[in-house]
């Protein structure tokens, strides 16, 4: 066994994505080789209008899934990150001068902020992280500037804390995603470099899509669909609740023509949804085609549904697996973790955040 006398580690912290459906949590530890171990992972469902787009509707509601869902983590670790939605976050990339020390950059934050942030600035938390070199630009730097509102950051901290957990990062979900990618690229030819990728994240009620060409951020969109449409569906046709719906679409035990009558005319209508949002993004950009589509969110669980989104679009397509290289703790049942993983990309890449490999 090793010990670091020296070097400080870093403690890990689990990775928590609150939907509109459900908590789901991620803890990862290292592996001794460089990189990640899935230590383990938790799914709870939330309670209807407990989250309202993406904000929180029910304080104790969102704090009791999130108890539950730390209770089935099985975890001793109480320290956690968060993300708000991307909608919820005002980000600008900006030049500065690479010479600024951090509390001159930090007032030129500001500065720059209050040109483009429509509240008074004591009402919105404000972060920026230098990027790296400035293109074309030697001297200065690009640094990416975030705001959000402190009621929003503060319902979410309220939560966990009311589920005895403690933050300690609050990221955003399109970089939580951009982060989880990087585990996901080593099964694209070349690791993705040079190519366009288009990231498709379909939750409950929404499809996040974000775009990298050459591993680099260049398009980020929301459209309205989801999983919820299949659930209202099952819950129409089969006169079943919500909630048993909700189950039923997880669990399976439906009558035989689910499949046929209800399933394949949901994947088909994903299918067009994906076509349409590829088509918007060549049609609106400089990028004329995409290389790779890679899908995520609970949506992707559904089996096959690559092969159906790849023959209706033409592009290669595959299911996000951020753990398919990753050594397993004793807690998890690797193939529930294949199954469950498309769901869980968000809550990994908030879990990186503590830890560096």
């Amino acid at each position: 066994m090793k010990f670091s006398l020296f070097t400080e580690s870093t403690p890990p912290l689990i990775g928590i994505d609150i939907s509109s459906t459900s908590v789901k949590m991620v803890e990862l530890g290292n592996d001794g080789r460089g990189g990640y171990k899935l230590e383990g992972y938790s799914i709870s469902p939330l309670a209807k209008d407990a989250m309202t787009d993406g904000n929180v509707g029910d304080l104790e509601k969102v704090a009791d899934a999130i108890k539950l869902a730390w209770k089935l983590l099985g975890s001793r670790e109480k320290r956690v990150a968060l993300a708000l939605p991307s909608s919820a976050v005002i980000s600008k990339k900006v030049i500065m001068s690479a010479d600024l020390r951090e509390e001159d950059m930090e007032v030129q934050v500001e500065a720059e902020a209050n040109q483009y942030i429509p509240f008074s600035l004591d009402e919105v938390n404000i972060d920026f992280q230098v990027l790296g070199p400035a293109p074309n630009s030697p001297g200065e730097v690009e640094v990416l500037i975030a705001a959000a509102r402190k009621e929003k950051i503060e319902d979410r901290v309220a939560a966990a804390e009311g589920a005895g957990l403690k933050v300690a990062v609050m990221d955003v979900e399109s970089y939580a995603t951009e982060a989880a990618y990087t585990l996901v690229s080593g099964q694209l030819p070349n690791a993705g470099r040079e190519q366009t990728v288009m990231i498709i994240d379909i939750g409950a009620t929404m499809m996040h899509i974000n775009v990298l060409h050459d591993n680099k951020p260049v398009y980020a969109r929301e459209q309205s669909f989801g999983g919820s449409q299949l659930t209202q569906e099952i819950q129409r046709r089969f006169g079943l609740s919500l909630e048993e719906a909700e189950i039923a679409k997880r669990k399976g035990g439906l009558p035989e023509s689910y499949d046929s009558e209800v399933l394949q005319p949901f994947v088909q209508l994903l299918a067009m949804e994906v076509a349409r949002a590829l088509q918007f993004f060549t049609s609106s950009t400089q990028y004329n085609h995409v290389d790779h589509i890679v899908l995520a969110g609970g949506c992707a669980t559904i089996p096959e549904i690559d092969i159906t989104v790849q023959d209706r679009t033409q592009v290669n397509t595959l299911v996000a697996n951020p753990f398919h290289s990753m050594a397993v703790g004793a807690r998890v049942r690797q193939q529930q973790a294949t199954i469950d993983a498309p769901a869980l990309l968000i809550a990994c890449g908030l879990a990186m955040r503590g830890l560096t490999i």
